[in-house]
């Protein structure tokens, strides 16, 4: 098993929070993720449920939400093979019932096991291998994308691409294949402006979109059903992830969550989708994303609490998810820091 590592400065929060029923949950490369925790632990606290969070990081030391879990561990990097094995261990050891992950990278893998997990009476809060397979690879969403008739930006591979360059006029926008928040995505020019690009792998070129851009997070329930899409308008974004932002029932983009929910293979839980709205009032989806977004607090504050939702599964409770939440709401963010003693 892994090593586990408890911050010192923590005053033995390892009997849960609540007094009801208890449930141990697990939040996998934890990282700065803490709104994300508290949203777990005020939905149990609100259920009346004694929650007790395990988070994991490849460096829970500097790990914000490992200091504000109640206790943490230390994992292989989750793109390794050795990973999924370590989480598995420290779950079936700390009695885990769900298992939350929170990035990309082990997205896939945790998806493999899952049927593992199951067998140990362990839930993973992950879609099916197929959908990953369609959010991790922007080219492969694209094309999914655009098959399923989902209005989209046109995009090609930067090789296809500059095959035929006159096909490719006006602004357009270069970004990594498997990227996230944000890294490696810029506006060129043209095709010619990429030659002053330094990549070192696998770039997408895209038409560059002009509008708003929205954010729109999707809850599914164990049965891959739809059952709320929460839009938020992007205000203004700092590293990939909302700073800004104010949650709005478009009837565009919540059609465009219908239609996306009608053809996604084995939605499970929180996902989200980004989308930006033309000058003809119609939003055209650029990414899918197989996990919480960053926004998330957002929708969880304006009534569509997913932390929750996946809490009652977890303990097998009659679900109270819904579509009733609020729009209106803005979400105006700012750093709080977590102080620990050398």
């Amino acid at each position: 098993m892994s090593a586990m590592w408890v911050d010192p400065m923590q005053n033995d929060r390892s009997n849960g929070h609540g007094g009801g029923p208890g449930l141990t949950m697990m939040l996998t490369s934890a990282g700065r993720r803490v709104e994300l925790l508290q949203a777990f632990r005020q939905s149990a606290a609100a259920m009346g449920v004694r929650l007790r969070i395990i988070a994991c990081d490849a460096d829970p030391a500097m790990s914000a939400a490992c200091h504000v879990a109640d206790v943490a561990y230390t994992v292989p990097p989750a793109d390794g093979d050795e990973y999924v094995a370590a989480v598995l261990d420290i779950a079936i050891h700390e009695k885990v019932r769900l298992v939350v992950p929170t990035i990309d990278p082990e997205l896939l893998p945790l998806a493999r096991a899952s049927a593992t997990f199951a067998g140990q009476g362990i839930s993973v809060a992950v879609s099916d291998e197929a959908l990953i397979a369609i959010a991790r690879d922007k080219q492969h969403t694209a094309e999914f994308l655009r098959d399923a008739g989902i209005r989209s930006p046109r995009s090609a591979l930067l090789d296809v691409a500059r095959a035929d360059p006159a096909a490719w006029t006006g602004p357009l926008f270069l970004k990594p294949v498997h990227g996230s928040a944000g890294r490696g995505v810029q506006p060129i020019a043209s095709l010619a402006a990429v030659d002053g690009v330094a990549h070192d792998e696998l770039m997408l070129v895209q038409e560059l979109l002009e509008g708003p851009e929205y954010t729109v997070n999707c809850f599914f329930d164990e049965d891959g059903k739809l059952c709320t899409a929460v839009p938020h308008r992007r205000l203004k974004v700092r590293a990939g992830e909302v700073e800004k932002g104010q949650t709005c029932r478009h009837e565009g983009l919540l059609a465009m969550a219908r239609q996306l929910a009608a053809v996604l293979p084995g939605p499970r839980g929180a996902l989200c989708f980004q989308a930006i709205i033309g000058a003809d009032g119609e939003p055209s989806m650029f990414e899918i994303n197989a996990r919480f977004g960053g926004g998330y607090p957002l929708a969880h504050r304006a009534g569509a609490p997913f932390a929750r939702w996946l809490l009652e599964e977890a303990l097998g409770r009659p679900t109270t998810a819904s579509d009733s939440w609020t729009a209106g709401l803005t979400m105006l963010r700012h750093d709080v820091s977590v102080f620990v003693a050398s």
